[in-house]
């Protein structure tokens, strides 16, 4: 494959991005709605799952996933509620919903590293676990529907575009420090490219796949913690569908869901915001209610395509993994 047409592929993504944001804005302007509105919604639902996708490139680049993020985003949340509401203080807030963010991801890695669990059935369960505990929480606290909250002056002064976008950029750049730039990052692909040849050099999957998840736990909670800035309440549905849709943002941004060297950090902002978007589009195309499916469907197919497109880049090449 010639250096043109990989650099070419390699911008996919972003050309990806672009068209999309053009289409959406189009449509938005064609069916006379508030685009300033629309784009505050796609804005923030894409700094959320951007900061959460962004964590779990270091599991992804394993050759490993976790759905169980969103279980965990909630769950975080929840507690991080009742601790303010408890204590009315936001740093306690703030701690509380990191180390549940950490905690959370940490026993997902020592069930599946140190106990030899296979990764789908300690996320699956978790998901279920966490989904179950926070909904517990929610329903007992303030009901099903209205869900429990933090009082609005709490973090009315952090809900606004420069905030957001500090707290993301200052995330991105020390995932991209760790993961480019540091001897962790740098085995971290080493392991997810060829986890054989890894083990036989003396590096340990198991050290590297706890540290991998403890930086998505990170995520988790500065992710729990945009949410509730956004939105200072929580429901039993928030967060609900991060966990299936960071695999596909990441995939969206040009990443092998594989892992290994060809991980990029810049795949999770790419392609978080490039999935909501075009979930945006298809609500304002398709009805929300009767068109759920299509919508699904026609997600699922874009999926696909994008992943045929992304596998050209290595298709021909030896040793994918």
């Amino acid at each position: 494959m010639t250096k043109k047409k990989k650099l070419l592929i390699n911008a996919l993504p972003f050309l990806a991005l672009a068209v999309l944001l053009i289409i959406f804005c189009g449509i938005v302007n064609a069916k006379g709605y508030r685009l300033d509105m629309y784009l505050k919604i796609v804005f923030n639902e894409g700094i959320v799952l951007s900061i959460v996708a962004t964590g779990a490139i270091f599991i992804y680049t394993l050759g490993s996933f976790d759905i169980s993020l969103g279980a965990a985003t909630l769950f975080s949340a929840t507690v991080g509620v009742m601790a303010y509401n408890a204590t009315q203080s936001m740093a306690v807030m703030i701690a509380v919903i990191m180390l549940a963010g950490v905690g959370c991801s940490l026993l997902n890695s020592v069930l599946a590293s140190v106990f030899h669990i296979p990764v789908f059935v300690t996320t699956v369960a978790m998901m279920s676990v966490l989904s179950a505990i926070a909904a517990q929480i929610i329903t007992t606290n303030g009901g099903a529907v209205g869900g429990i909250s933090i009082p609005s002056e709490v973090v009315k002064g952090l809900d606004h575009m420069g905030f957001k976008i500090a707290v993301l950029v200052i995330w991105v750049l020390i995932c991209v420090f760790l993961f480019d730039f540091t001897k962790f990052g740098r085995r971290q692909k080493f392991v997810g490219g060829n986890p054989v040849c890894a083990t036989l050099s003396g590096i340990k999957y198991n050290t590297y796949a706890i540290l991998g998840f403890a930086v998505a736990g990170v995520g988790v909670g500065i992710g729990a913690f945009m949410t509730l800035v956004y939105t200072p309440s929580v429901t039993t549905t928030t967060a609900g569908d991060i966990g299936m849709n960071i695999m596909v943002a990441i995939v969206f941004g040009g990443m092998p869901i594989s892992g290994g060297a060809r991980s990029k950090i810049y795949a999770a902002v790419v392609g978080g915001f490039s999935y909501i978007i075009l979930n945006n589009i298809l609500d304002l195309l398709i009805n929300s209610t009767s068109g759920y499916g299509i919508t699904q469907i026609i997600s699922a197919v874009f999926f696909m395509a994008v992943v045929y497109v992304a596998s050209m880049n290595y298709r021909s090449q030896m040793l994918p993994r």
